[in-house]
């Protein structure tokens, strides 16, 4: 069909948005507050190139927080809806957001109805079908560019093509640059400037 359109679905941490992390705790979470966001460096100029390019750019992000009681479903909602702001202050459109709130296990004070085995959790497909179907995206020319194995897996499933993030010294991530289909990703680069180059040129 002619009048499909080339996209790009990004997840968000790891990918967009650096996580939070508290030296004193040893912990590592998602933003959960707009004050939070980080924005990686390369990230505005790497989607405004793609943007350019004429590709739809949209994000899906599994958040269990709200299934595991750890933050309200209202707190995902607010910093997604900050992070569209801040990527719109920098020339980035950000058409669709599609979010997974559902965990397998669930955890105290969670919202049971949340606390299930799902088809959108990625790497499930089907937080990316929703943005083919809504963005009318032709799967073949579109991209998902994640930083985990999750990413690429849910990429396969829905039928795109599979970018990665990969940072040097993340050696948990080795086999994802060197390792066997389907888990091999169609580009690597280690920000997204550098990725959106690498998929410009493909």
């Amino acid at each position: 069909m002619t009048d499909w359109r080339r996209g790009i679905v990004l997840d968000r941490d790891g990918t967009l948005i650096d996580f939070v992390r508290d030296p004193e705790l040893g912990s590592v979470v998602s933003a959960f507050h707009p004050d939070q966001l980080r924005i990686y460096p390369g990230v505005p100029e790497g989607l405004r190139a793609l943007q350019d390019a004429g590709f739809a750019l949209a994000i899906a992000t599994n958040q269990p927080g709200p299934a595991k009681g750890q933050i309200p479903e209202s707190a995902v909602h607010r910093t997604n809806a900050a992070l569209v702001d801040m990527l719109a202050a920098e020339g980035v459109r950000i058409e669709a957001v599609e979010v997974c709130l559902h965990h397998p296990g669930g955890g105290p004070g969670g919202d049971p109805a949340l606390a299930l085995a799902c088809t959108c959790r990625k790497p499930g497909p089907g937080m990316l079908l929703a943005l083919v179907a809504k963005l009318g995206l032709d799967p073949a020319q579109s991209w998902m560019i994640g930083d985990a194995a999750v990413d690429i897996g849910a990429a396969r499933a829905a039928g795109l093509r599979a970018g990665l993030v990969f940072e040097r010294g993340r050696c948990e991530m080795c086999p994802l640059r060197h390792g066997p289909d389907p888990l091999l990703p169609d580009a690597v680069a280690g920000n997204l400037a550098d990725l959106a180059r690498v998929i410009l040129q493909s």
